[in-house]
């Protein structure tokens, strides 16, 4: 719209000059302002509200040390966050991003402290307490005298929200979604209630207030305690470990289910014995048992036994942490239990039997094996006892394997080392000064940082999102001796030191260097290297180099003994735009960077906008005392070398300055061809003497840098 009107108002006041006028001004209306192309959307979420716990849902009690997957009790919808990427040229992109809030009740008892933590099965906090990615994180241990938690009181208001005393609960706060799918993660965690193993009979102690006693039990490494009573919160163990629940006349005792028993005396005590021996189709043939394998960073684990003869398999899920030789045991006795107690009896005792109790174990003359008391009946001067046949040993000491743990290994995450780089790296005339951002961490455990950058000397700041995958990073071991560009350096050899063990060098061949593979930054030299020798400890020695890359050559004679190592691969490069000559600051703050995070400096030169300095410039007379000039030009457009053909220009226009510079004097020329006829007459006016002669080229956002030749 805005074209055709200042096309007739520009044809009107200044005939067919001013009508051009009138409708390049108004296309850059209708392209920027009218008709602008609306922000591409990134994905964004329809529905923010996050699905909560339902009511009632049960809170188990923690003994040891379990890993579990917690109940969430409160949370906030997804908070979401937009940034606008792009502009000056390019399509601006609108982002999404999603936080929330929420509380996870773990344990119904106060627990010690809270180890690793994992995401979808992804480790989310280190057993350090490190986080492998940001997080605000708060624990409540579930005293009794617990305070409200200080974000929940915020958003429900301080009368509305309880302490939720006697339930440890952890709260994440703005936790960020993005690495899950931008939804709350499935969480576990490793919780610690007491730092030793804990005996059964202590766990039936807690849970029924001290009506059970603990006698001798075996000791768990941790279990999840559940169940409408203290009955059912006990009964998956005591349906596989053998446990006795013995009254002695004063108290309820638990006790190991295998000890000293009593003997009943057929001729003296016994005035009745009967046994009834059920066939093998009655009893399972196989026995699993699921549990909590340690082995395994507490994941699930299934251990087996096997008899022939059975026709059923019998399975039991047990909440408890176990290695898988106690499970294998368990499963092995609980086989073993079913097929003795095939054989179960009726004993009718005297009176003087009425002191053996249920639970009780006993001994008959003239029947193998051991018998526990499952009923006692006091009848008319007897005491009937109700019989099952146990086996005569507890679990037996086995050899079992948990089977390959596939485990993500717990490496910490460490401090940020970050390196801001400009560099010509585009394969086409790039119009924006570019910053790259390559950054890693000391430890192989690093994943990545959040960015802030200032271009007011730290007066306001920008987020710049977060930095791309781990660079590969390090430093070199001696100074870099100089080397031509043109050809492969066939005899300068380097060392490197690479900044952590997860970091690998390989070495490529020729083809694959011509087609850019092993670009290095070497202080501030590209580089590409074709032989890589590993020495051990990190340290790589590289060889077979061609030097001076993409029109760095200046930087060839200019090393350090020490200096860094850039690995240059496009996926671990963040990258933002900043003005030519902008003093940008850069800080990056990751999990292993405190609370101030870890900062970096540069200067932008613009040096990507800039051509690449001439090349191969020569001298050589003319006659009539003529001196003719030449060189060839390089291009931001074309780096590699196209046989036949002339290198694409890559600028609006063709411009050299030359500058030739004698003993007395300073001649400055420009030219539109890549040579100069510097005549006799010139040189006669400037006079004899050596002569140094420099060219730049002049593209259209920068001149290049200069190229020499020297004349003696």
């Amino acid at each position: 719209m805005a074209t055709l009107v200042l096309t007739v108002v520009g044809s009107l006041v200044g005939g067919p000059i001013g009508a051009a006028i009138g409708a390049t001004i108004g296309q850059q209306i209708d392209q920027n302002i009218l008709f602008a192309p609306k922000p591409r959307q990134g994905p964004r979420l329809g529905d923010l509200s996050v699905q909560t716990s339902s009511y009632g849902t049960q809170i188990p009690k923690i003994f040891g040390t379990m890993r579990i997957a917690g109940t969430v009790i409160w949370a906030t919808d997804l908070i979401e966050h937009r940034s606008t990427s792009g502009g000056k040229g390019q399509p601006k992109v609108v982002n999404y991003a999603y936080t929330a809030s929420f509380a996870v009740a773990l344990s119904a008892r106060p627990m010690t402290a809270i180890g690793r933590i994992w995401a979808d099965g992804k480790l989310l906090r280190g057993g350090a307490g490190d986080f492998k990615s940001p997080a605000t994180f708060r624990l409540h241990r579930g005293d009794e005298d617990q305070a409200a938690d200080p974000l929940i009181a915020a958003a429900e208001g301080v009368e509305q929200t309880p302490g939720f005393r006697g339930i440890a609960y952890a709260v994440f706060e703005d936790m960020q979604l993005e690495d899950f799918g931008n939804r709350i993660p499935s969480l576990t965690f490793e919780l610690l209630a007491e730092e030793e193993t804990v005996p059964i009979g202590a766990i039936a102690e807690e849970l029924t207030s001290g009506a059970v006693l603990a006698g001798a039990t075996p000791a768990l490494s941790g279990y999840a305690a559940t169940g409408d009573s203290a009955r059912g919160a006990l009964e998956a163990l005591s349906d596989v470990v053998p446990l006795s629940l013995v009254d002695d006349g004063a108290v309820l005792r638990l006790q190991a289910g295998v000890g000293p028993a009593s003997t009943v005396a057929t001729s003296a005590m016994a005035e009745r014995i009967e046994i009834v021996r059920r066939g093998q189709g009655a009893v399972p043939g196989e026995v699993t048992i699921l549990y909590y394998d340690i082995a395994r960073d507490y994941q699930t684990g299934l251990q087996r036994a096997q008899r022939s003869g059975g026709r059923r398999v019998d399975r039991r899920d047990l909440p408890a942490v176990l290695d898988a030789a106690g499970a294998k045991a368990l499963a092995e006795y609980r086989l073993a239990s079913f097929w003795a107690g095939r054989v179960t009896g009726k004993a009718v005792l005297a009176w003087r039997g009425a002191a053996i109790r249920p639970g009780s174990q006993v001994a008959m003359e003239g029947h193998a094996g051991l018998w526990k008391v499952e009923r006692w009946t006091l009848g008319a001067m007897t005491a009937t006892l109700d019989l099952v046949r146990v086996p005569l040993t507890g679990p037996p000491e086995m050899v079992a394997s948990a089977g390959r743990p596939i485990s993500e290994v717990d490496r910490p995450h460490g401090p940020t080392i970050i390196h801001l780089l400009e560099l010509p790296l585009s394969d086409g005339p790039e119009t924006r000064s570019l910053v790259y951002v390559a950054a890693a961490g000391a430890s192989a455990g690093w994943r990545r940082a959040g960015l802030l950058t200032s271009f007011d000397d730290g007066a306001s700041w920008q987020s710049l999102g977060g930095t791309a995958a781990p660079a590969t990073l390090g430093s070199t071991m001696a100074a870099l001796p100089p080397a031509g560009s043109a050809l492969f350096d066939t005899v300068s050899v380097f060392e490197v030191e690479l900044l952590n063990d997860g970091m690998w060098l390989e070495g490529r061949g020729d083809d694959a260097l011509v087609a850019g593979a092993n670009l290095a930054l070497v202080g501030d030299e590209l580089i590409q290297f074709g032989v890589v020798e590993p020495l051990g400890d990190r340290r790589f020695r590289l060889s077979r180099l061609l030097r001076g890359r993409r029109g760095t050559e200046w930087a060839t004679g200019d090393h350090a003994s020490v200096e860094r190592f850039v690995l240059i691969e496009r996926e671990s490069l963040a990258v933002f735009e900043a003005p030519a000559g902008a003093d940008v600051r850069l800080l990056a703050t990751g999990v292993g960077d405190g609370s101030e995070g870890v900062s970096e400096s540069i200067v932008v030169s613009g040096i990507a906008l800039r051509p690449p300095t001439p090349v191969h410039l020569a001298a050589s007379e003319a006659g009539a005392g003529d001196l003719f000039i030449s060189w060839v030009r390089r291009s931001r457009q074309g780096w590699n070398w196209i046989s036949g053909a002339d290198t694409p220009l890559g600028e609006e226009s063709e411009l050299y300055r030359l500058v030739i510079t004698g003993p007395d004097f300073e001649r400055n020329v420009e030219t539109t061809e890549p040579s100069y006829l510097y005549t006799a007459i010139e040189r006669g006016i400037d006079g004899s003497g050596p002569l140094t002669i420099s060219v730049t080229q002049a593209g259209s956002f920068g001149t290049s840098l200069p190229g020499t030749l020297v004349l003696k």
